[in-house]
């Protein structure tokens, strides 16, 4: 196994940095950008060198272009919009309509719950009642 020589100064010049550069973040486009660019490179005439200038100064590839006119064939890029995140916004009447519900279901449950208590104090007062009577009729 060869050992690399070790760097003098003058050499530490030139050579290149061990230092971990940072990780490389993807690029993201905006659909406004998109639709910019689209419309420059449209506007480009047939002379030689002015879409590939467009591409150098933006730093693009043609397949960037190609995506992108796909995009707006189908119209995709009006769809790439900024939203808010999250759940969509609902109207207040939908709102409104889930909570009634919700409240006629607890509600519809503590008349079930109710219904019940009431059953059983029927059939303990029935109890009740004929304990008493066989109770009073005896001597």
């Amino acid at each position: 196994m060869q050992v690399p020589p070790r760097a003098t100064a003058e050499q530490g010049a030139n050579s290149p940095d061990p230092e971990v550069s940072e990780a490389v973040r993807r690029r993201r486009f905006s659909a406004s950008y998109k639709l910019r660019v689209l419309r420059e490179a449209d506007a480009c005439s047939s002379t030689k060198g002015e879409l590939g200038a467009l591409l150098r100064r933006e730093g693009l590839y043609s397949s960037h272009l190609t995506t992108w006119r796909r995009q707006r064939e189908r119209g995709e890029l009006d769809a790439l919009q900024p939203r808010r995140r999250g759940p969509p916004p609902t109207d207040p009447a939908t709102r409104e309509l889930a909570r009634l519900r919700r409240e006629n279901e607890r509600l519809a449950q503590q008349l079930a719950t109710a219904e019940t208590i009431i059953a059983i104090q029927k059939k303990v007062a029935g109890l009740l009642e004929s304990t008493l009577a066989s109770v009073s009729e005896q001597p």
